[in-house]
C-alpha cells in the first residue's frame, strides 16, 4: 500500500519546489538517478511537469541498485564529477545509503519517510521539500551555490 501511494504521488503531483529548483540549475549540472526503468522515469517526469534531464541513470543502466553506491557513482560520472563533489537529493533510506556510500552529501526530503528513518540512513540534512533550497549562483566559480530558504529548523 505504501508503495502504491508513493507511486501515485510521484505520478500525479509535482513535488513542491522541484520544478523551480531544476529550472534554475544549469542543465549540464544535474541528473536524475532513479530505481525505476527509463520508460517509467520519463512518464513520471512528464506527469509531474518537471523539466527533462540531460542525464538520467535508471535501473536499465546499472547492475546493482540502491542502496549500492553504483547508481550515484554513474550519475556523477555522467556529469563528469566525482561523487564527493555532488549533492544527492533523496526521499528514501535506500537512496540515502546509496548516496552516502558513493561519497556524496545527501539532502533528505521529508516527503515519504519519517525523520528518524532519514537520519538513521545517514542524511546530512533533512528538509521539508525542494522549496527549502534555492539556487543562488555559480557565475564566479565552477561551484553551484545554494541558499536555505527555511529557518534552521528545516535542517536536522
Amino acid at each position: 500500500m505504501r508503495i502504491r501511494r508513493h507511486f501515485e504521488a510521484a505520478l500525479y503531483q509535482k513535488p513542491p519546489g522541484a520544478k523551480e529548483l531544476l529550472q534554475a540549475l544549469p542543465l549540464n549540472r544535474w541528473a536524475i538517478v532513479t530505481s525505476c526503468t527509463k520508460h517509467l522515469a520519463y512518464v513520471r517526469i512528464r506527469a509531474a511537469g518537471l523539466p527533462e534531464p540531460k542525464f538520467i541513470v535508471t535501473s536499465n543502466d546499472i547492475t546493482r541498485g540502491k542502496p549500492d553506491p553504483e547508481p550515484y557513482i554513474k550519475g556523477a560520472q555522467a556529469l563528469s564529477f566525482v561523487t564527493k563533489d555532488c549533492i544527492v537529493m533523496e526521499d528514501a533510506p535506500a537512496g540515502i545509503r546509496s548516496g552516502k556510500s558513493a561519497g556524496a552529501r545527501v539532502v533528505a526530503l521529508q516527503t515519504t519517510e519519517r525523520d528518524e528513518l532519514l537520519h538513521a540512513a545517514g542524511a546530512d540534512f533533512i528538509v521539508k521539500d525542494c522549496s527549502a533550497l534555492k539556487f543562488v549562483s555559480g557565475a564566479s566559480t565552477d561551484k553551484l551555490v545554494f541558499d536555505l530558504q527555511n529557518p534552521p529548523a528545516a535542517f536536522r
